[in-house]
């Protein structure tokens, strides 16, 4: 993505205002799952609470990687500092995965010492609250990602509106220990939450390590391939060698251009500069098109003569 500095100043002030709610309302949402958990003695709800601590951390961090992906490239970091992004959404995934842990671990230990409930109705009110407010806010964080197309929102988004589906999915087991008696419904839920979170965050994991080693996604593959075949044709240029990778907010494109050797190299750069400045609007997606120009008749021989002398 152009840096945040460089992107639509109406966009950019939604983006970090979207950090900001998610920061706030992550506090007050720990704060009521925790008296929540303290008037009912729930293992579904303390396992909802250990979520909203790990959330809280874990958005601190996306905070500031919001912001450090923003700074322009320097002297000691010249491509910039956007592939934070993947470590961001990298550390979120893992505190998922510690959530979820801790979130079993609890649920079976409170099983095994016994299940003391009590005041369930206003914790299950309590808990319902969060979760509505939560999806409002994770839905708000997806749309403001995909629009920046900032994978540090997107992360933080999923991973607000996990913490909703499994505030949801404790106010059911809740219900279903009201409307049965049965307290074991209590634990079951909470480990049934714990196993859906432990999804999520190996999911985030995964998008971190495959952005950390510059992973091929097959449809970004065929829409680049797509588009810049298109755009070429159109240019009476033909190119080959194509490369990209992602930063986490934007591409970035390397591409080598086949021009006849007698071709004037003012015509062949102005050709190279409008595939650079239209494969973007193409993509729809912020991108950085590099070219590399070559002689058409000869570049066969000069790749060989360069892979022999390796």
């Amino acid at each position: 993505m152009e840096r945040l500095q460089q992107v639509n100043p109406e966009l950019a002030r939604q983006m970090r205002l979207a950090m900001r709610l998610s920061v706030a309302f992550g506090v007050v949402m720990l704060a009521g799952k925790t008296a929540a958990y303290l008037i009912t003695g729930s293992a579904a709800i303390l396992s909802d609470a250990a979520e909203s601590v790990i959330h809280v951390v874990a958005v601190s961090f996306a905070a500031f990687s919001l912001w450090l992906s923003a700074k322009p490239a320097d002297r000691r970091f010249p491509f910039g500092y956007e592939r934070i992004t993947f470590f961001s959404a990298g550390f979120e995934g893992a505190l998922i995965i510690l959530a979820a842990i801790v979130i079993i671990y609890a649920a079976i230990r409170k099983w095994l010492a016994g299940l003391p409930l009590e005041n369930l109705g206003a914790g299950a009110l309590l808990v319902l609250g969060a979760s509505v407010i939560n999806a409002g806010l994770g839905l708000y964080l997806l749309r403001v990602g995909r629009r920046s197309n900032s994978l540090i929102l997107e992360a933080n988004g999923k991973h607000v509106l996990t913490d909703s589906w499994t505030s949801f999915g404790v106010v059911a087991g809740l219900g279903l220990v009201m409307l049965t008696g049965w307290k074991p419904f209590d634990p079951l839920c909470a480990i049934a939450v714990a196993l859906n979170i432990l999804w999520s965050g190996g999911n985030l994991v995964w998008r971190s390590v495959g952005g950390l080693m510059d992973y091929s996604d097959p449809n970004v593959h065929r829409r680049v391939h797509t588009e810049l075949n298109t755009l070429c044709s159109e240019l009476g240029v033909i190119c080959h060698a194509v490369r990209f990778r992602s930063t986490g907010t934007r591409l970035i494109v390397h591409v080598h251009l086949l021009f006849p050797y007698l071709t004037a190299l003012g015509e062949a750069h102005r050709l190279a500069t409008q595939v650079e400045l239209q494969l973007p609007r193409r993509l729809d997606s912020p991108a950085e098109v590099v070219t590399h120009l070559e002689s058409l008749e000869d570049h066969g021989e000069v790749h060989q003569e360069e892979h022999f002398t390796a």
